[in-house]
Formats: structure tokens, C-alpha cells, sequence
């Protein structure tokens, strides 16, 4: 589990909207963050992605420090970092609650 140390918190700020520009991984972090693991195919069926794509995705939220991952035999399965600081998970919290109630305006 890696964290990408910034020097200023603009830094970290612009890495984790970075990582969320994506449907597809801001889906993600919408399921993960739940508390629980999820395993690839999960978060596949789910977002409507293929395998490859899903692991591009995961890739950018791992190296922006927002996930974690664990092999279980063939699978992969991810979760929200436990060490995110507070105002990192407070960012994301803030973008999943914006897409959903985008959603339900839609």
C-alpha cells in the first residue's frame, strides 16, 4: 500500500480529482466505499467495463493512493485505502455524493 507523498496539499488535491475524472472510476470508488472488498469482476458487471479497462482504472486509483488491493488466487479484490487522511476521504465522499444526487436529478 502506497500513499504518494506531496509536498503541498493542491498537489494531493488536484491527484485525487484527477483520479475521479472517470465515470468509470468514480463508480468505483462509489462501490468501494462501502467499507468492503470487492473483487475485478464485481466492479466490472457493475460499471458496464471490460476487465483490461477496470484494471487501468484501479491502477490510477491505487497509484493516487485511493485504493488497496489484495490477490486471492485468480482474483483481485480492492478497498478503500484505510490510511486516507481525513480531508482525502472527505474529498472523495463529497464527489460520490455529487455524482449520486446528479444521478437522481437526471
Amino acid at each position: 500500500m502506497r500513499i504518494v507523498a506531496y509536498n503541498n496539499p493542491m498537489q494531493r488535491t488536484l491527484s485525487i480529482l484527477s483520479a475521479l475524472a472517470s465515470p468509470a472510476r468514480l463508480g468505483a470508488m462509489r462501490i468501494l466505499s462501502d467499507g468492503q472488498e470487492h473483487c475485478v469482476c464485481e466492479l466490472m458487471d457493475s460499471l458496464g467495463v471490460t476487465q483490461s479497462r477496470m484494471s487501468r482504472h484501479m491502477a490510477v486509483l491505487k497509484e493516487a493512493g485511493l485504493a488497496i488491493d489484495r490477490r486471492d488466487a485468480q482474483w483481485v479484490r480492492y478497498r478503500l485505502n484505510p490510511d486516507l487522511s481525513r480531508q482525502s476521504a472527505a474529498l472523495i465522499e463529497a464527489a460520490v455524493n455529487f455524482q449520486e444526487q446528479e444521478t437522481d436529478h437526471a
